[in-house]
């Protein structure tokens, strides 16, 4: 772990807070501030640091790679920041895309033609590890005169497997 300014603010605050309750335990200074020293890395890494990790939608992102795009697609979303960001995929063939991504997942629905519109793919980007998060990562990119035009990220709910046991 490389320290940081962040890091070093909330292992003072952690240190703070651990230090003011151990000092209503015992009075001595000097054991008081040696047990803050010792309980503050374990208050910090097994208290404070996964709770963050937790409630925080911090994720970590990778750079675009066709390979991992198509065997883990549970983690797609590490990529799509940066395969947006590049605009890697404006100007593209439908052909170029496939072999990119692989095959569209499903189609966009168009009122216009009351139908799926073969010009608007999407792909499942997985879901963001958080607490309280209740929404699944998509990609829909938009093609025209068969070339990439826009590439949108969107969120959408997660919806419970239907049990064919139940009907």
């Amino acid at each position: 772990m490389i320290p940081s300014a962040t890091l070093i603010i909330f292992l003072i605050i952690v240190f703070v807070l651990v230090f003011l309750f151990v000092n209503t335990i015992d009075r001595r200074k000097w054991l008081t501030f040696t047990i803050s020293i010792v309980v503050t890395p374990l208050v910090y890494f097994y208290g404070f640091y996964p709770m963050v990790n937790i409630f925080s939608s911090y994720h970590h992102e990778k750079y675009f790679d066709s390979e991992n795009w198509k065997s883990s697609p549970a983690l797609r979303y590490e990529m799509s920041d940066d395969l947006v960001a590049t605009k890697e995929l404006i100007g593209r063939t439908k052909d170029d895309v496939t072999l990119l991504l692989g095959p569209y997942e499903w189609l966009s629905w168009n009122d216009t033609i009351h139908g799926k519109d073969p010009n608007m793919w999407n792909y499942g980007l997985g879901i963001e590890p958080g607490a309280l998060n209740d929404q699944k990562e998509n990609m829909c990119i938009t093609f025209r005169n068969n070339k990439v035009v826009d590439v949108q990220l969107y969120q959408a709910p997660i919806l419970e497997p239907e049990n064919d046991a139940e009907k």
